[in-house]
């Protein structure tokens, strides 16, 4: 019997009309599909790997502490559904999430408008306003050995050792400004997403939901804010439209939401595609995931360097508009 099935029987979901088919996205787990006799599902396979680090339990219970709380509230969300009191579940070793399945699509660069940057900007600010804490923003500073990361890479691929060779300086500039930024950052911790660029947002029409809130957690509601107008805006195709860029940021505010006072501290503290390149920099050399990931890694990793390069290229027109507002 294979893990579906044995899904539905453990959940009582009923039996499989069609085939499940993997959705699109999913860098990092897998969603699939789920039709059956009882329902349209669904339905999001763990990484095996990543559900072997250590504080991954912990984190997965603190998002669905913060899960719980956004469903007390009109913000459109997807949660996931919960069985025997628990929203996680697994079977057979697998770790799984289960959703009921919404009739909505991700926006394409094109698709994304003014408008839309004002919903995702209103939405925001409404979650960061659920909770509002005086502590530090503590984040672990990142230290990579990009060098060390660049020799494993010439023996596995010399098309990424050139490209990260070729801008190592860039590598290690946005780490260590990025580590000092983190400790000028105001004291100030709201409910963050960490993850709600527009792949992450499902629309029917008007209406959509917010999905992929595995990632809730305690964080800068600043960097969020600025994260989330660069995704908005273009910025995965290296192409930032200040107009979309000014308009989530400015409907946030009108909102309720509190903008900071020192854009540059923001711009360096935003440098989690550090981590990310690390992450797939490891998959393409096959460490720490299944043959299945390497191909993915290989190509992540063209493409977060294209964003990091871009990134770099474009602080000084982020940095103008930013103090406009």
């Amino acid at each position: 019997m294979d893990i579906f099935n044995k899904i539905c029987l453990q959940l009582d979901l009923g039996k499989i009309i069609t085939e499940p088919i993997q959705l699109k996205g999913g860098f990092m787990h897998k969603m699939y599909s789920l039709f059956t006799t009882k329902g349209k599902y669904a339905i999001k396979l763990l990484n095996p790997y990543v559900m072997k680090r250590d504080t991954v339990f912990e984190n997965y219970r603190i998002a669905e502490e913060l899960e719980a709380k956004l469903e007390q509230t009109n913000i459109p969300i997807l949660p996931a559904l919960t069985f025997n009191g628990k929203k996680m579940q697994e079977i057979d070793g697998q770790y799984f999430y289960l959703f009921d399945f919404y009739e909505g699509k991700s926006l394409k660069g094109e698709e994304i408008t003014i408008e839309r940057c004002q919903k995702i900007g209103e939405f925001l600010a409404k979650i960061h306003n659920i909770e509002k804490l005086s502590q530090p923003y503590n984040r672990s500073e990142i230290n990579v050995d990009w060098d060390m990361l660049i020799e494993k890479l010439l023996a596995n691929n010399t098309e990424l050792h050139a490209l990260l060779s070729t801008n190592r300086d860039i590598l290690y500039e946005s780490q260590q400004k990025g580590n000092l930024a983190t400790k000028k950052m105001p004291p100030v911790l709201t409910i963050c997403h960490n993850d709600m660029d527009s792949k992450n947002v499902l629309w029917n029409g008007d209406y959509c939901r917010i999905i992929d809130l595995e990632c809730l957690c305690y964080s800068s509601p600043f960097v969020e804010l600025y994260e989330m107008a660069l995704c908005w805006s273009g910025y995965e195709n290296c192409n930032i439209d200040f107009n979309l860029f000014k308009a989530l940021i400015e409907s946030y505010a009108d909102n309720g939401g509190e903008l900071p006072d020192d854009w540059e501290t923001i711009y360096y503290s935003s440098y989690g595609r550090l981590e990310w390149l690390e992450y797939n920099i490891k998959r393409a050399l096959g460490i720490d995931c299944g043959e299945d990931e390497i191909e993915m890694g290989i190509s992540e990793v063209r493409e977060t360097m294209e964003h990091i390069v871009y990134y770099h290229s474009v602080k000084d027109k982020i940095l103008k508009c930013l103090n406009l507002l």
